[in-house]
C-alpha cells in the first residue's frame, strides 16, 4: 500500500521517473499487470503515446489473462489519441465479437469497474452500449456516416443515454437529415433520456439545434463512403438485439436505406 502510495506521488510529481520505474518492475516480472498499463497512461499523459501502443503490443504477453481486457481498452484510448482510426475500429469490433461469443467478462454478465477512485458493477448490456458509442465515434472520424448511424441507433436501443443521442444528431446532420436530427435532440431537452439532465448533454443539445437553426439543404449527397460493416459483424449485433429488445422492428430503417450498399461491404 505504501509503495503505491509512493508511486503515485512520483507520477505526479516527475513522471518520466516514474517511466523508468516502471520499466524497472516489467523487466524483473514484478506486478507486470498494473505497471504496464500504468506506464502506457503515464506516457500518453506525456505525448508519448506511439511509444506506449508499443510498450503494450510488445509486452501484453507477460500480462495475466485476466488482465488483457483493461489492455485492450487502453490501446483502444492510446489509438485514439494518436489518431490511428482505423486500429481502433479494429479493436472495438473485436470486443464486441468477444460479447457475441460470450468469451466477455470471463463468460459472466457483470464486472467491476472503477472511475475517479469508485467501485461500480457494469453489465455485459451496458458495455456493448458502450462501445458501440465509441465504435459509432471512429466511424465520424472517417466521415463514414452511414455506419456510424447504424451503430449508435444500434446503442440506443440497447442503453439510450443523452451523450449518444447527441452524437446520433450530430451524424444526421452530417447526412443532412436535418429533421430526425432535430427530433432526436429534442429528446433530450425534454428530458426523456438517461443522462438529459446532466449539463454537458443539455449544453450540446442546444448547440447543435442553434447550429441545425442555421443551415440550409445543402445539394444530394454524392459519393457516400460503404459501410464497413462485415456480414458477420452485423449478424452478431442483430443476435444481442433479438435477447434485449425482441418487441423491436427487425431492420431499423436506415438498413432499408442502404440495401444497395450491400455489395460494398469489407470481408
Amino acid at each position: 500500500m505504501v509503495q503505491c502510495i509512493v508511486m503515485k506521488q512520483l507520477v505526479q510529481k516527475d513522471p518520466e521517473a516514474a517511466i523508468v520505474l516502471f520499466w524497472k518492475a516489467i523487466n524483473a516480472g514484478d506486478r507486470v499487470d498494473s505497471a504496464l498499463k500504468d506506464m502506457a497512461v503515464v506516457m500518453k499523459q506525456l505525448d508519448r503515446t506511439e511509444e506506449a501502443i508499443e510498450a503494450v503490443k510488445s509486452f501484453r504477453c507477460l500480462c495475466s489473462k485476466q488482465a488483457q481486457e483493461s489492455l485492450d481498452n487502453v490501446l483502444i484510448d492510446l489509438y485514439k489519441k494518436c489518431g490511428r482510426v482505423d486500429e481502433q475500429i479494429a479493436m472495438l469490433k473485436q470486443k464486441l465479437r468477444l460479447i457475441y461469443r460470450g468469451e466477455a467478462f470471463n463468460g459472466k454478465r457483470t464486472k467491476t469497474a472503477r472511475s475517479h477512485g469508485k467501485k461500480f458493477q457494469v453489465s455485459v448490456k451496458q458495455e456493448t452500449s458502450r462501445i458501440l458509442g465509441n465504435l459509432g465515434w471512429a466511424y465520424m472520424q472517417k466521415t463514414n456516416y452511414m455506419a456510424a448511424e447504424v451503430v449508435y441507433r444500434k446503442a440506443q436501443i440497447i442503453d439510450p443515454d443523452a451523450n449518444k443521442a447527441c452524437n446520433l444528431g450530430l451524424c444526421l446532420m452530417k447526412q443532412a437529415r436535418y429533421d430526425e436530427a432535430r427530433s432526436i435532440l429534442e429528446f433530450v431537452l425534454q428530458g426523456t433520456l438517461p443522462g438529459s439532465d446532466d449539463i454537458k448533454s443539455r449544453s450540446r443539445a442546444e448547440e447543435l439545434l442553434t447550429e441545425l437553426d442555421s443551415r440550409q439543404p445543402p445539394p444530394f449527397l454524392s459519393n457516400l463512403p460503404g459501410l464497413d460493416l462485415e456480414d458477420d459483424f452485423v449478424d452478431g449485433l442483430e443476435r444481442l438485439m433479438d435477447e434485449w429488445a425482441p418487441n423491436r422492428s427487425r431492420r431499423l430503417p436506415i438498413f432499408e436505406e442502404i440495401s444497395t450498399f450491400r455489395d460494398q461491404l469489407a470481408c
